[in-house]
This record gives C-alpha cells, sequence and structure tokens, in this order.
C-alpha cells in the first residue's frame, strides 16, 4: 500500500532521502536534542549527596554514563531494535502491542495501556519545561522578563502550526536544528583540547566506578536519565520519517550531543564553581559573543523539542483508535501522508493541558521533579513488548532473555530513581498518566462487555421485513 495520500506533496518515507533526514531533525530529535541544555547541570547539582568523590573523577564517571546510555539506551535498544517493530510502517508502544497482541495473553493489553498513558503524561510536561527553561534564559539579559507569558504565546504558536502537517514543520525546523547541533558539536568540540584526558569518559569503567563509589549514585542517575528521555518519542514518530531517515540522522545527532557532553565536562573542570553561581555550562562553553544568540537559538530548539513529543502523541492517538483503546477521532492528514497525521481534539487538549502545568508550577525548577517519571515506565512497557515481539521474530531465545534481562535492570533502576522525586512534583505526571490509564481501560473493556451482547445473524429470515418497512 502506498503511503500517499490524493492530493499529497511528501517524501517518501519508506526510502533514505535529503528532505526525509532534514525532517527527521525537525520533529524526531527536539527533545534528545535540547537535553544538553540541562543535563550537566543536574548533573553537577546532584554532586552534593555524592560525598568527598574528587570532581575530576565525578565528571569523568558522569560524561561515561551518559555516553553509555546514549548507546545502550537510544542507539542499541531503539534506533536499533525498536525502529524494526514497526506496523505498516508506523511505529510506538501501540503499534508494537498491535504485533505481539495475537499471543492472546490477556494481561497484554494493560501492559500497553499502561506505556501508551504514561507517554501522553511526558507528552504534557515536555513541552511545557523545555520550552519555559530556554526562555527563562532570558533573564540573563532581562531579569524581568514574563517567563510564563511568553512561554504561554509560544506554546500556543507551536499547536496552531500542528494543522499544517509534519513535512512542511520538518521542513522549516529542520535547518533550525541541523544549526542547532552543528552550535551544540563545534562549541564543545572546542574545549575538549583543553583537558583531553577528559575523552577517558568513553571508558565504562568510569560510569561503573562512579556508580559503585558514588554513595549516593542513585541520585545521580537519575540525573544521567535525562540525556536520553526524548528516545520513546523516537520510536513514536518511526511513521513520521521512516526508519532509514531517522537512524541516518541519528548518526549526526548523537556525535553532535556527545562532543558537547565531553567540552561541558572539560569547561567545568577549569570553572567548578560556576554551577553554583547560576551559569549554565551550556552557554559557559560559548564565547561571550555567542551567548545571546545562544540562548535565542536554545529558545527555539526547546519550541521544536516540544513538537517531536506532540507529533509522537498523535501517532500514539492514532493507534490507540485502532485498537479500542480510545473512542474515534477525526484524523486529517495534512502532509499527505498516512503516517503524517493530526488529531484536532489531541492537539488541543494537549495545550490547555501545557496551559495548565504552566500556570501551576509558573517555574521551570519546579517542573524538572515530574520531568522523567513516567517515560521510565513507558520504556519499560516497551522493553516487555519488545522482548515479546523478539520471541516471535527470528532471534535466539538467549538473545531476546538477555535482552529483556538486561533492559530490566537498566530501566527498574532509572524508574527508582525517578520514583526519589515523587513528592517533589513527580506526581503530576502520575496523576495525569493514571487518568489517561482509567479512561483507556474503561472504553476497552466497555467495548469488550458490548460485544458479548452483540449477536450476528443470517438476514435471510429478515429480507421481507426489511422490504416491508419501505
Amino acid at each position: 500500500m502506498s503511503d500517499q495520500l490524493e492530493g499529497g506533496h511528501h517524501f517518501d518515507t519508506k526510502k533514505l532521502t535529503a528532505i526525509g533526514v532534514l525532517v527527521s531533525l525537525g520533529i524526531v530529535f527536539g527533545d534528545i536534542g535540547t537535553s544538553p541544555l540541562y543535563v550537566m547541570k543536574a548533573i553537577v547539582n546532584a554532586r552534593k549527596e555524592t560525598g568527598n568523590l574528587p570532581f575530576e573523577e565525578y565528571i569523568e564517571g558522569a560524561l561515561s554514563c551518559i555516553i553509555w546510555t546514549l548507546t545502550m539506551q537510544t542507539t542499541v535498544k531503539y534506533v536499533i531494535i525498536a525502529l524494526r517493530a514497526d506496523n505498516k510502517g508506523e511505529g510506538g508502544i501501540l503499534s508494537l502491542y498491535s504485533l505481539v497482541k495475537r499471543l492472546k495473553k490477556k494481561w497484554l493489553y494493560l501492559i500497553a495501556i499502561i506505556g501508551a498513558a504514561t507517554l501522553v503524561a511526558d507528552s504534557i510536561i515536555t513541552p511545557s519545561l523545555t520550552v519555559m527553561s530556554a526562555v527563562e534564559g532570558l533573564k540573563i539579559f532581562s531579569p524581568h522578563t514574563p517567563v510564563v507569558a511568553i512561554t504561554l504565546i509560544i506554546l500556543a504558536i507551536v499547536f496552531f502550526v500542528q494543522q499544517f502537517g509534519t513535512a512542511s514543520i520538518g521542513r522549516l525546523f529542520g535547518p533550525v536544528m541541523v544549526v542547532w547541533f552543528l552550535v551544540l558539536g563545534i562549541f564543545g568540540g572546542m574545549h575538549i583540547f583543553d583537558h583531553v584526558e577528559i575523552l577517558k569518559a568513553f571508558n565504562p569503567y568510569y560510569a561503573y566506578n562512579l556508580i559503585t563509589h558514588s554513595p549516593s549514585a542513585i541520585v545521580i542517575m537519575g540525573a544521567v536519565f535525562l540525556c536520553t528521555t526524548g528516545a520513546e518519542a523516537l520510536y513514536s514518530d518511526l511513521g513520521h520519517c521512516g526508519k532509514q531517515n531517522i537512524r541516518v540522522s541519528w548518526i549526526f545527532v548523537k556525535t553532535m550531543l556527545i562532543l558537547n557532553y565531553l567540552g561541558q565536562g572539560a569547561w567545568l573542570l577549569d570553572n567548578p564553581d560556576s554551577v553554583a553561581q547560576g551559569i549554565n555550562p551550556i552557554f559557559g562553553i560559548m564565547p561571550e559573543w555567542a551567548i545571546l544568540p545562544g540562548v535565542i537559538l536554545a529558545t527555539f530548539a526547546a519550541i521544536i523539542a516540544s513538537q517531536s513529543v506532540i507529533t509522537g502523541s498523535f501517532t500514539m492517538f492514532s493507534e490507540a483508535m485502532s485498537v479500542t483503546f480510545w473512542p474515534n477521532q477525526e484524523i486529517d492528514y495534512p502532509s499527505g501522508v498516512k503516517g503524517q497525521m493530526y488529531i484536532p481534539r489531541v492537539n488541543w487538549g494537549l495545550m490547555v493541558l501545557c496551559f495548565i502545568v504552566v500556570l501551576y508550577f509558573q517555574k521551570s525548577e519546579a517542573m524538572e521533579a515530574a520531568y522523567g517519571l513516567t517515560i521510565t515506565i513507558t520504556m519499560l512497557m516497551t522493553t516487555i513488548l519488545l522482548f515479546l515481539w523478539l520471541s516471535r521474530s527470528k532471534v535466539t531465545k538467549i538473545f531476546s532473555i538477555g535482552f529483556l534481562m538486561h533492559y530490566l535492570c537498566i530501566e527498574l533502576g532509572f524508574l527508582y530513581a525517578n520514583v526519589l522525586k515523587f513528592f517533589d512534583g513527580g506526581w503530576l505526571t502520575i496523576v495525569l498518566g493514571g487518568f489517561i490509564a482509567v479512561c483507556m481501560y474503561a472504553w476497552f473493556n466497555g467495548r469488550q462487555i458490548k460485544a458479548k451482547f452483540i449477536k450476528f445473524v443470517k438476514l435471510d429470515k429478515y429480507i421481507s421485513i426489511i422490504k416491508n418497512l419501505k
């Protein structure tokens, strides 16, 4: 079946194309691409819980954790393995559920519902946090910047442009993200030569050393996890861009991210007290003349980060309708492509919830505790479903079991690290996700009960009665 709809103008998502790579950069990697804005700052803030661990050893260990989290969690699990599990070109946890539901395990739908509901909760907190964090950077130049008002205006614009289609948005956002990633890589790479020994972070021993010798390693891992929060949205956006375009784009994105993290780490070795003084390392590595343009570019990147989770949520709700987890709603295809969709009610519903979150928390610091908890749950549910999918695929049982055990260990650790933030704001996303999960559960089981009372009969003996109704 062709993925082009009548009257559509688009790139072929099944092929590797230049425009496909550009659109992938614009709508897939916004979330994970803005992680350098807050990951190293959060890691440095977590150091106060680590006792007397030498700062250089701490930074090298944290960078090693970041590099190997991006490798094992994002590259291996999602880019290499999960993107293979596509349901007629579409991705996401409910698409994955559609592939394994034939196993007829009664509890499978609960795994899918929990994963989908928590992904929607993340789609609410991510735009709110990323946009507000970037806008707050303007306070460097104007302490009285009306952050909340500007954030609400930007979010309104982001949700408004969804109706024009992801292909159009991707062509607009793609070039901006290319510049953003180049800025990350260039400025980060410039500082690596200040401390070449920072390259030791590629050795996983330093990650192991930090985790085993830090008295509060679990707090550190909660900060490290922020570097991979966009991985689930990456999988959900499969239908919007195609796996080949996403995979090629990821090579460039991962390279630039690692260069930036290493550069921030090297800069922090010379400026260990900078975060305590209110300086964000990502702006610290920039020359003074580049800080204002950097803040503006970061704001645009944060807007694009919101885009990646919004498009992922469209895919998720579309899949939810197909597996009877959600009532049928109008779906538009403004780009003319089956996988690139727009669901009006979902779009405006997410916007209202984002507004509520922004008005409730007022500051990004208050939102940070709510960030990461629900997406960890989604990743755990995806791991279970991927294990079942692998079990049905042409792989050995040893490989599928090894995959399950490996990622359960990693993600349960990340889950525990994020559960610690529950009472500091994490409760909000759990409440939102729980409400959506209850709605999905009620709708699915209601349809099941209704189906039991429906009886299908042959029309032969009713033909005369139908004719008499004329």
